[in-house]
């Protein structure tokens, strides 16, 4: 039989779309062969799209030549089948169209199919890296298909919500000026401009502004990002944002317009009510409670700080520590005692090595009997106070660090979430949101001995700590924002400087020089000296979004092609070699490394 479609080929339905009430109906389907059934004088074959399967039904009593057709068809194969509806014989409660089937009296294969790498089947047990060689199969999964479906639902929820508050899409160059502050550039060579180079954005951060000072006043875009930076589970070198500015507005207004995109999306999407506002924790208290500046705010497990009871112990760790400018600080794990081995409790410790903790103290009691790595050190005054202030029970386990501040909170921070999964404290469907705010302008480099913008070199200071720019930068606050779901930050944003003065101040005190400042961002002070409106905004990462709104720990499940760890592409094989002729025409040469 014929391969090709005709005028009469027309779908009816999609597979997953048929109910009782076709019952009678002659149609149309296409799809996907998920497998073939041969039961002697009949076969059954269950046709896949992406809305579901339904049941083929081939009579060999009915039509001999469609059923010596349908008996050689195998599992990926490509079809278009018209038949009649009916009702099964034999009811499949586990699929919406199991209660009826389609009886095939005319048969197309329109595409035959290699027997597949792997089983194209719902959470199908393959290594990642099969997965992605082979990508286009991977994404004929059901799993894999709601994944980007969902995706393409909130994206048109970001849009028809931002549209209504009066934003203006508007689409920013993908090839600008390199402009090297924070993340590497990916540089494009120029043809026509040898020895030049453009950059991919990192974020449409310079023009989003400039459309501020253009009087756009709300700028909106789904926007594609590049960064070469190395990779982790929630990062990739290319990704997206729901990127968006607004003129004349404060800190407040921001959040107020973004809590409405996040109450509609999680209303529309998962059918949870928002209570808003939402609650708001300054950077600082955030890393006193829980050691991290995203907190996940589904369990408790608080940091408390010891180190006023551990400056002058007989630990010299725990002293130390304290005398060195660091801390002590420790959490409790309520009830884990008959969880946690001693093996458990060694495989922690190396856990938070990872984030340079030397070591990690710990404290276990268990039906009143009491062992511990670092008791015998104090006197039993230290450890009782240590016990009370920490709120140490029976049942409980207590895990501690001393170090400096920062490696305290980030392998503390570490720990306090290793434990919850471990432990199995977080619920599934639970969603906690807050905004963290007030995060340090910048950070210190040991190994540069600069300072850095910790968001970007156009975060507006905080005002009231203008004074110390220049005599105290690193208590130096900013008006920044994020918004954390769960432990995840899924968007960042800031007010942003409008003011030269205040611009100048800023590129001094991460060591530019008035000559590198206007080398690089030369055109944004120069739009600054015609009338600039305070501005600021916010972006969302839509792979992390999307990931968090669907509980996946994975970005690349919710990317339709996603990279590697070494930034490749496993299905297309890029980064590739070039020919000689297009490198010579770019004025490039390229040295080889062995």
């Amino acid at each position: 039989m014929s391969d090709l479609l005709t005028e009469k080929d027309k779908r009816t339905k999609y597979c997953g779309e048929f109910r009782e009430s076709d019952a009678g109906k002659c149609v149309c389907v296409m799809g996907w062969v998920q497998r073939q059934r041969d039961l002697g004088s009949l076969i059954f074959i269950d046709l896949r799209d992406r809305t579901g399967i339904v049941q083929l039904a081939f009579d060999e009593t009915v039509d001999k030549e469609i059923f010596d057709l349908a008996f050689g068809i195998r599992a990926e194969y490509v079809l278009c089948a018209h038949g009649t509806v009916r009702i099964r014989s034999s009811i499949n409660p586990n699929i919406p169209t199991g209660k009826v089937e389609i009886l095939v009296d005319e048969l197309k294969i329109l595409s035959t199919a290699h027997t597949p790498p792997f089983e194209v089947v719902e959470n199908s047990p393959v290594k990642p890296e099969l997965r992605l060689k082979y990508r286009y199969l991977d994404l004929r999964r059901p799993d894999l298909q709601r994944n980007i479906i969902a995706r393409s639902e909130i994206t048109s929820i970001a849009r028809e919500y931002f549209k209504a508050q009066g934003f203006v899409d508007i689409e920013t160059p993908c090839l600008i000026k390199p402009t090297p502050e924070g993340a590497r550039d990916y540089l494009v060579p120029s043809r026509v401009h040898p020895g030049k180079f453009y950059a991919l954005p990192q974020s449409p951060q310079l023009y989003k502004q400039l459309l501020m000072l253009s009087g756009f006043d709300r700028y909106f875009q789904i926007a594609r990002c590049f960064r070469d930076e190395d990779l982790r589970a929630d990062r990739q070198p290319e990704f997206t944002q729901i990127d968006l500015e607004m003129s004349f507005v404060t800190q407040d207004d921001v959040i107020e317009v973004v809590e409405g995109f996040l109450a509609e999306l999680f209303y529309k999407f998962k059918g949870i009510q928002l209570s808003l506002p939402l609650p708001r924790m300054t950077y600082a208290e955030a890393m006193e409670r829980f050691g991290s500046d995203k907190p996940d705010l589904r369990f408790g497990m608080e940091l408390c700080n010891i180190s006023d009871i551990a400056a002058g112990c007989g630990f010299r760790v725990f002293a130390q520590a304290v005398q060195s400018g660091g801390s002590v600080r420790g959490i409790v794990a309520k009830g884990a005692a008959a969880s946690l081995s001693r093996k458990d409790i060694d495989a922690l410790t190396e856990f938070v090595k990872l984030y340079k903790a030397k070591g990690l103290a710990w404290y276990k009691n268990s039906g009143g009997e009491i062992s511990s790595s670092y008791a015998k050190f104090l006197t039993e005054e230290e450890n009782t106070a240590i016990v009370e202030k920490m709120g140490i029970e029976d049942g409980d386990v207590a895990f501690i660090v001393a170090d400096s501040d920062m490696v305290v909170f980030e392998s503390l921070g570490a720990l306090r979430c290793e434990l919850a999964k471990r432990l199995g404290l977080i619920e599934r469907g639970e969603y906690k949101l807050l905004w963290v705010t007030d995060f340090p302008l910048l950070e210190y480099s040991e190994e540069d001995g600069r300072y850095y913008a910790k968001h970007h070199p156009f975060t507006m200071p905080k005002p009231e700590d203008l004074p110390l720019l220049e005599t105290d930068p690193g208590k130096v606050r900013s008006v920044a924002y994020d918004i954390v779901v769960n432990g995840s930050e899924i968007g960042g944003g800031s007010i942003r400087i409008h003011s030269h003065e205040i611009q100048n101040r800023m590129f001094r005190a991460l060591g530019l020089s008035e000559e590198e400042a206007e080398e690089k961002f030369g055109f944004l002070l120069e739009a600054f000296k015609y009338g600039t409106p305070p501005h600021g905004g916010l972006a969302f990462g839509l792979d992390r979004l999307v990931a968090t709104m669907l509980e996946l720990d994975d970005i690349r499940d919710v990317i339709a092609f996603p990279k590697v760890q070494n930034a490749s592409e496993l299905m297309t094989g890029c980064p590739s070699p070039t020919d000689d002729q297009a490198l010579a025409e770019l004025g490039i040469t390229v040295v080889d490394e062995e």
